[in-house]
């Protein structure tokens, strides 16, 4: 069943003035229940103003010719616009900025009260919901919202969405400006949204690696018009238009673009640090169990271990430990074969091989 169903979609902002500014062109997108959807594009592309559509936020201009149907409702339909609002969570850039209740469990309560749910719900959603983002309810419930950490309150906030089960959860650039701990924990809060109270969630993020580890498609906007539409390994192996969209590789592509520059061959389909990892490894206990020695697990390590610095770590590390040793033949070194060794290294993962018979 499709929860999303968009056609001939178009929006311009201030219309018929000199600041006319066309921000959806004809947008045409189905997105499946259950699925996980990364919106990408560069700012301005559209992003924003086409995930406001989905709950009436923003209403399609051209009744006649456009509709936005969302969980089987029509999303310009003002009879049905507020119960669409309860079943399309919206969590927005920085929502710990969307507080406003002087206790914890009285803002994230407020949603399900204005559901009209009885008294009993509301507190069980609320319980529900505060120990889903990992605040234990009795910690947490009476405690002013704004005496809380930048990470609390960005739960408390989300918390507040969820507590009304919307079957759908849009995110707009939800980790922006948390350190790298917390934005690990969110990532992992957002898959448990998934399992546990969204089924279909739609993510808005500028960050490539976070959009391959969580999404199983991308959706790319250019100046208000889908250009690319699949499994993310897919839209990620052209390189050339993630460039023309004016966005970054993942962490990951990076390397494998770096590494080929460097007579390391692997295959353009690997999109995260845990298949790069394991393609090398492939590539270094081949050549180790060739040479009888372990010698290069330290470098794949050194490359693919903290991966906010990794494809930095290719261009700065040590010459000597991965392409001089290779210049010169080293036969002690496992980047040392001929060219052909690298070439089998890219049959072995283009045939989906790297490290478990596993497409990478």
């Amino acid at each position: 069943m499709q929860a999303v169903e968009i056609k001939n979609l178009s929006f311009v902002y201030s219309k018929g003035t000199p600041n006319e500014k066309l921000a959806l062109d004809n947008i045409n997108l189905s997105i499946e229940e259950g699925s996980f959807v990364a919106l990408i594009g560069a700012t301005g592309s559209g992003k924003s103003t086409l995930i406001q559509h989905l709950n009436g936020l923003i209403k399609p201009q051209d009744k006649k010719q456009s509709s936005v149907i969302v969980g089987g409702k029509n999303a310009a339909d003002k009879k049905t616009l507020k119960t669409l609002r309860f079943e399309v969570g919206m969590v927005f850039q920085y929502p710990e900025y969307q507080l406003f209740a002087d206790t914890v469990e009285k803002d994230v309560a407020f949603g399900p009260k204005n559901m009209k749910l009885p008294a009993d719900e509301v507190s069980r959603r609320v319980k529900r919901a505060l120990e889903t983002v990992g605040l234990d309810y009795n910690e947490f419930a009476e405690r002013s919202p704004f005496d809380l950490s930048g990470g609390e309150k960005r739960r408390v906030a989300i918390a507040g969405v969820i507590a009304m089960e919307p079957k759908i959860l849009v995110l707009d650039e939800p980790v922006a400006g948390l350190d790298p701990a917390g934005r690990a924990e969110l990532l992992a809060l957002i898959k448990t949204l998934q399992k546990e109270v969204s089924p279909t969630v739609i993510l808005v993020s500028h960050n490539m690696d976070d959009v391959a580890a969580l999404a199983d498609r991308v959706v790319a906007l250019k100046d208000g018009r889908i250009v690319a539409d699949g499994a993310p390994r897919d839209v990620f192996s052209h390189r050339g238009l993630i460039m023309d969209i004016g966005l970054d590789l993942p962490t990951a592509a990076r390397i494998v673009d770096k590494l080929e520059k460097k007579g390391i061959t692997l295959s353009k389909r690997i999109i995260t640090m845990a298949e790069l990892k394991d393609a090398l490894l492939s590539i270094f206990k081949k050549r180790a169990k060739k040479r009888g020695n372990n010698m290069g697990y330290a470098q794949i390590n050194a490359v693919t271990d903290g991966d906010k610095n990794a494809d930095k770590n290719v261009e700065e590390r040590d010459e000597a430990s991965l392409v001089d040793e290779k210049a010169k033949g080293d036969e002690s070194s496992p980047v040392s074969d001929e060219k052909a060794e690298g070439d089998g290294a890219k049959d072995e993962n283009d045939s989906g091989s790297a490290g478990g018979g596993e497409d990478v």
